[in-house]
């Protein structure tokens, strides 16, 4: 199945969902501004709890597909890696006061992410490349006291160019750029609560303020 959208939930559950149809999202002079705009009216609202996410992130998906499938602008804003770090960041839109990040990231082979979580509901697309996702739960005390490590992986998911995947606040995952060529993501969350957005050291069973 090409264009595969997945959603990853607080507890470590993944699962794939229907992907919109091309022919459905072509558009004319679908622009960046018409995209942001449907975003806010979607969001407009909502409360901030995961069965409300989980309900929106569909939407949200859609207008991502819809944006990547309609502007080759997006589609060709991204910087090379940087060689020291392996990551560069290209910011699409920033305003005071504008509560989402929006942004592609370019991975270069082999570049590997820590264990993390966002603190918000995230979508990222593949745009160039293929990236593999490790899935994670986060233990109890107890089981944290028992065998020392404060994660446990659940899963792992391979996303190739043209694939999605999406997070509720809670999800934990690590990122390892495949292949012999860069990869390049288009990354959108939501705002992050600080208190909410974690990292997670698997060798020392630590969890911290990421």
């Amino acid at each position: 199945m090409k264009n595969k959208d997945w959603l990853v939930t607080d507890d470590g559950s993944f699962v794939l969902c229907q992907s919109a149809r091309k022919w459905d999202l072509l558009q004319e002079n679908y622009r960046l501004y018409r995209f942001l705009t449907e975003l806010e009216d979607i969001l407009k609202g909502a409360s901030q709890n995961i069965d409300v996410e989980v309900s929106y992130l569909p939407n949200i998906r859609m207008l991502v597909r819809k944006l990547i499938l309609n502007s080759y602008w997006v589609r060709s804003r991204f910087s090379l890696p940087n060689p020291q770090t392996g990551v560069s960041v290209e910011i699409l839109y920033d305003e005071l006061g504008f509560p989402f990040t929006f942004q592609t990231v370019s991975f270069a082979p082999g570049t590997k992410s820590t264990i993390h979580n966002h603190g918000t509901w995230g979508v990222v697309a593949i745009l160039q490349g293929e990236e593999k996702n490790l899935l994670w739960r986060s233990k109890t005390p107890v089981e944290i006291a028992n065998t020392g490590k404060c994660v446990e992986q659940t899963g792992e998911i391979i996303l190739n160019t043209g694939d999605m995947i999406s997070f509720t606040p809670g999800a934990i995952h690590s990122v390892e750029a495949l292949g012999e060529k860069p990869t390049v993501t288009l990354n959108l969350y939501g705002e992050t609560d600080p208190k909410r957005r974690f990292e997670y050291d698997l060798e020392q069973g630590k969890v911290v303020r990421f």
